[in-house]
């Protein structure tokens, strides 16, 4: 019987910048009465790494260029986070009223360069942002290191994010990060059960890894940051979480 496991760790504390994420993992994987076996992949939400990492920008301490200003009339956005956004892409894809649609330096099409409010701080603290992590492959590529030299078990580590698709209403997880698991699930050029053989299909395994996790790590006030996916195969791979990044040259929505 085929079966995949998701646990919610529950106890992990709020993240300070400088935490050591896996030494935190590892203990709430103790507390939560699991121990860390071979394969196992962790989904950690990219908020708590960019906390740890200290990506944690007040906006009172950005001043706006006239561009970001021009660009906050249009969008009718703070032009200090129009700002921190600018700093944060490659380019613009999209302006409209309440909307910033960019490329990101890691390569993502996000809205707002993936700059969020939410589970930042306190609510008094509401000039507070939080940026991506600087490269979120190597963000996870360090955290299962890490793992890996404390517990001797091989793992993988995704982090992941919310955005919004293409013509779907609401939002999903997607992976920002990855290593040590399996990006694609490749069955071009296999035969299906009526021996068709298929020519497009390669499935995106990472990203349905980070969206399934989601449905245990929640949004709000869950306080659940990490999930350890079990019954996946982790794997040594060349691909990171940046050969999800659709190029532009195969877009067909512009």
């Amino acid at each position: 019987m085929r079966k995949i496991e998701i646990y919610g760790l529950e106890g992990i504390p709020e993240i300070k910048p400088g935490d050591d994420l896996s030494e935190i993992i590892i203990e709430a994987v103790e507390k939560n009465g699991l121990t860390i076996k071979d394969d196992d992949i962790f989904v950690i939400a990219q908020k708590i790494v960019s906390k740890s990492e200290n990506r944690i920008v007040d906006l009172n301490d950005v001043i706006p260029s006239e561009e970001s200003i021009k660009i906050a009339k249009i969008t009718d956005k703070d032009p200090r986070l129009v700002e921190l956004i600018l700093r944060e892409s490659k380019r613009i894809v999209k302006l409209s009223k309440g909307h910033i649609i960019v490329e990101t330096k890691h390569g993502l099409v996000c809205a707002n360069a993936g700059i969020d409010k939410s589970n930042v701080g306190n609510v008094e603290e509401i000039d507070k942002v939080l940026l991506l992590p600087d490269d979120p492959d190597i963000s996870a590529k360090r955290i299962k290191e890490a793992i890996e030299k404390k517990t001797g078990a091989r793992i993988g580590v995704i982090i992941s994010d919310t955005y919004g698709r293409m013509l779907r209403e609401g939002q999903i997880n997607y992976a920002i990060g990855a290593s040590g698991v399996r990006i694609f699930r490749d069955y071009r050029n296999k035969k299906d059960r009526y021996g068709y053989v298929l020519q497009v299909k390669n499935i995106a395994e990472a990203e349905e890894v980070a969206c399934a996790a989601e449905l245990v790590i929640g949004q709000a006030d869950e306080s659940i940051p990490v999930a350890l996916v079990r019954g996946l195969k982790c794997e040594e791979t060349t691909l990171n979480a940046k050969a999800l990044n659709m190029p532009e040259e195969k877009w067909l929505f512009k």
